[in-house]
């Protein structure tokens, strides 16, 4: 994979391309970004504005000759402030948050994951206010500077990370991506970014922005760090199979780039020509797909009277901040009116909406998010490569109100939409290795073998979620819990998929049921906060 990417990126000519690669072994999006880079601007600031805090966790013990040092080994990197670090207060981007909250007292299980295999953390870069925006800009910790383009603007709300990057400061940096954040500044910034699938990499540790769309997404120069960060995260084996794929080019799509795409599209197919396995590129228009497998989407897009095909990717914008918004709010509402100060520019206008907004129709919402799932799983099934654009311009620059105009919001939120709102990829080896079918069927044969393990219906109930099979899910967790009354896993497992199935009462008892076994539990914690509030 790697060699295909630096193929593409040493070729390239236009400033703006990404691939958006659904990849079954590791139940992701792969966004590769190919334009050039300049040469380093100078900057007054010798970390370019990137850190908030510096510090150094050292990477625990390496294990003793002959063995193999950890894959990370004499790496550095840096995470985004929305981490946790113990010790340490996670600001948020916000530093009333930050003198309002006490210190973590456990360390983000990404953050631990990166440690242990041998990675130096050295700081926590800046981030969007709440990681709330896609300028790159927050008034408490200063605006990074672009390392290459000082006068431009560097896309958020992940900027501090992608800057620590792109500056040399750090091998790869780690932030969050909800609805771009991660995509967007590694554009503007010309370096590698990844967006897994939502529920890849644990957020565990992590603040939340909105849960349903959030993601854990990390930076890299050199694509083979950007691999192998992702062997950790993802918790892959160390030995490949080699796969075929088959590309699928959204040529609607590059319709709305401002970009020519000839030239792009032909720097793609060269280079996957020498990927194993080469078939013939598929093209397809992406809004009529999407319109043919989404219904309640169309639904939506009637109740705001937007009718083309451009407006369908508007209309699922709307929907990915609709929900942002909701969960936003379901989050952080008690916090946000507690205290009486002024937000950050571009930010305030996001989250005053959200915690004003009355939100009636967020089941149909959660609905259209379901949909998507599953006709991504359909598209893309284990093999499939989409290729879109990821952001339709060139950066803008700094200090220009175009930078919130309704234009530039509106074609980026359109294409990132697509990745966050259905979660791309789902499903994918065994269980660790996420292929979920293949784990179906594992689990069901040692089921049979021993129908009284509790933990074998509660994995298998995991694949079920996985593939969108929820009612099949329900029932494994409820087969579980006759076995272990106290399986919490199970507890919380079952409460997903009732979710799901829009069984709210019964998804709350789930929850609360769990809570009551593990009082500290944050996932339980935040749905029942989710559902109260969906239900009153």
């Amino acid at each position: 994979m790697s060699q295909s990417l630096k193929l593409i990126k040493e070729h390239a000519s236009n400033p703006k391309l990404w691939l958006v690669i659904g990849i079954g072994v590791a139940g992701i999006v792969v966004l590769v970004e190919t334009r050039r880079r300049t040469r380093r601007g100078k900057t007054h600031k010798q970390d370019f504005g990137a850190f908030v805090e510096r510090f150094e966790l050292l990477p625990f013990p390496q294990p003793p000759p002959p063995a193999a040092k950890q894959s990370l080994s004499a790496l550095t990197f840096a995470i985004n402030d929305t981490f946790d670090v113990k010790d340490y207060v996670t600001g948020f981007g916000n530093s009333t948050w930050k003198s309002t909250h006490k210190a973590a007292e456990k360390t983000a299980v990404v953050v631990t994951a990166l440690l242990m295999s041998g990675a130096t953390c050295v700081g926590k870069t800046v981030v969007d206010e709440f990681s709330f925006g896609i300028s790159g800009e927050n008034k408490y910790y200063g605006t990074p500077t672009h390392p290459q383009m000082p006068s431009c603007k560097l896309g958020g709300s992940s900027c501090g990370s992608a800057v620590a990057v792109a500056a040399g400061l750090v091998d790869f940096a780690v932030g969050t991506d909800t609805t771009g954040c991660v995509r967007i500044p590694a554009s503007f910034c010309g370096i590698f970014g990844f967006r897994p699938s939502h529920g890849a990499v644990s957020t565990i540790g992590v603040l939340p922005n909105a849960q349903s769309l959030d993601t854990i997404g990390w930076f890299a120069r050199d694509p083979s760090i950007l691999h192998r960060v992702g062997h950790v995260l993802l918790q892959l084996n160390s030995v490949e199979t080699k796969r075929s794929r088959h590309f699928i080019f959204a040529d609607d799509l590059f319709q709305l780039s401002k970009i020519p795409t000839q030239n792009t599209i032909y720097v793609i197919g060269k280079a996957i020509e020498n990927m194993s396995g080469y078939q013939a590129p598929k093209h397809l228009n992406l809004c009529q797909y999407i319109d043919s497998r989404a219904p309640s989407l169309r639904l939506h897009q009637q109740s705001t009277h937007q009718q083309n095909e451009t407006s369908i990717l508007k209309t699922l914008s709307s929907v990915m901040l609709s929900l942002q918004g909701y969960e936003f709010k379901t989050n952080h509402e008690e916090w946000v009116k507690s205290l009486k100060y002024k937000l950050g520019c571009g930010v305030s206008d996001h989250v005053i909406a959200a915690i004003n907004t009355t939100y009636d129709n967020i089941k149909a919402l959660y609905k259209v998010r379901t949909e998507m799932r599953g006709a991504f799983q359909s598209l893309l099934k284990d093999d499939g490569i989409l290729v879109i654009p990821t952001v339709a311009g060139s950066q803008l620059k700094l200090n220009t109100k175009k930078g919130f105009s309704s234009e530039f919001h509106d074609r980026t939120f359109a294409l990132s939409s697509i990745a966050s709102v259905s979660g791309c990829c789902q499903g994918n080896a065994a269980f660790k290795e996420r292929q979920w079918s293949k784990a179906l069927s594992y689990y069901s044969e040692a089921i049979k073998l021993n129908g009284t393990n509790t933990t074998y219906y509660c994995n298998r109930a995991a694949a079920h979620l996985k593939l969108g099979c929820f009612q099949q899910a329900a029932e494994d967790c409820g087969k579980a819990i006759l076995l272990d009354k106290k399986n919490v896993k199970a507890y919380l497992r079952r409460g997903t998929a009732r979710e799901s199935l829009l069984c709210y009462e019964e998804a709350l008892e789930d929850f609360k049921h769990a809570l009551v076994l593990e009082p500290q539990n944050k996932d339980a914690s935040l749905a029942e906060k989710r559902l109260r509030k969906l239900m009153s």
